[in-house]
C-alpha cells in the first residue's frame, strides 16, 4: 500500500525568521512539505497560481494588502483553496473576519508549537480549526453581549477602515488594494455613515474598542 502524499504547505509571513520557524516546525512532522513562502500579499497570490498547495498558512497582518485581502484572492481563482490564518492578533473581530472571508482555520501565534501543526491537518481535510484561546475568547464575546458595531460593515470595508485607522491615505489605500480612489473614497464615507462617526480620531476611538488597533499608552 502506498503510504499517503504529504501535505503541501505554502508560507506567508513577511518576518524571514518567523517564516524559518514555521518551516522548521512543520517539516519535523511527518508528511507535511512546505513547498514556498512569501512575504506579501502579491506574492502570495503569484506563488499560490503557480505551486497549487494543500494548505496557505497565512498572518493577517502583511506590508499593503492584507493577508484576509490575499486570501479573497486565492478563494476567487480557487474556491477549494484551504486558508489556515495565524496570526499574532488575539482579538475576535479578526478570527470571525477570516472565517467570514473564507479561512478555514484560525491560530494564534501565543499558541503551542503542535496547535500549529494540528491545525494544518485538520485544514488540510477541509474541515474548520480554531485554537483553544480564540475559542474561548469567542465564547466569552458571546456571552457577554461582545461589541459588535463592526459586524455592520462588509469584509471590504472592513479592511478600508483598518488601513484608514493605521494613517494611510485613501491614495495609498487604493494603490494596496488596486481599487480607484473613487471607490475608496466611497468606502470611506459609508464606513463613516454605518459607525455614525463623523471623524477620523472617533473612527480610531471605534477601532480600538474593538480591538482593530491598540489603545496609545
Amino acid at each position: 500500500m502506498n503510504a499517503p502524499a504529504a501535505i503541501s504547505v505554502f508560507l506567508v509571513d513577511d518576518h524571514s525568521v518567523v517564516r524559518e520557524g514555521y518551516r522548521r516546525l512543520l517539516e519535523r512532522s511527518v508528511g507535511i512539505r512546505i513547498v514556498g513562502e512569501a512575504a506579501n500579499a502579491a506574492d502570495a497570490y503569484s506563488e499560490f497560481q503557480r505551486l497549487n498547495p494543500d494548505v496557505v498558512v497565512m498572518d493577517i497582518s502583511l506590508p499593503g494588502a492584507s493577508g484576509i485581502e490575499a486570501m479573497r484572492h486565492m478563494l476567487a481563482r480557487d474556491p477549494r483553496a484551504k486558508v489556515l490564518m495565524f496570526s499574532m492578533h488575539d482579538e475576535p473581530i479578526f478570527a470571525s473576519r477570516a472565517f467570514q472571508a473564507g479561512a478555514l482555520g484560525y491560530v494564534t501565534k501565543a499558541s503551542a508549537p503542535e496547535v500549529l501543526v494540528e491545525a494544518v491537518r485538520t485544514v488540510a481535510q477541509g474541515k474548520r480549526y480554531l485554537s483553544q484561546d480564540m475559542a474561548q475568547t469567542l465564547a466569552l464575546q458571546s456571552v457577554g453581549g461582545g461589541e459588535a458595531g463592526l459586524n455592520v460593515l462588509s469584509n471590504r470595508e472592513f479592511e478600508v477602515m483598518r488601513l484608514l485607522v493605521t494613517g494611510d491615505t485613501v491614495a495609498v489605500i487604493a494603490e494596496k488594494l488596486q481599487l480607484s480612489a473613487k471607490t475608496v473614497a466611497n468606502h470611506q464615507s459609508a464606513i463613516r455613515q454605518k459607525l455614525g462617526v463623523e471623524t477620523s480620531a472617533q473612527l480610531v476611538q471605534v477601532a480600538q474598542r474593538n480591538g482593530v488597533v491598540a489603545d496609545k499608552p
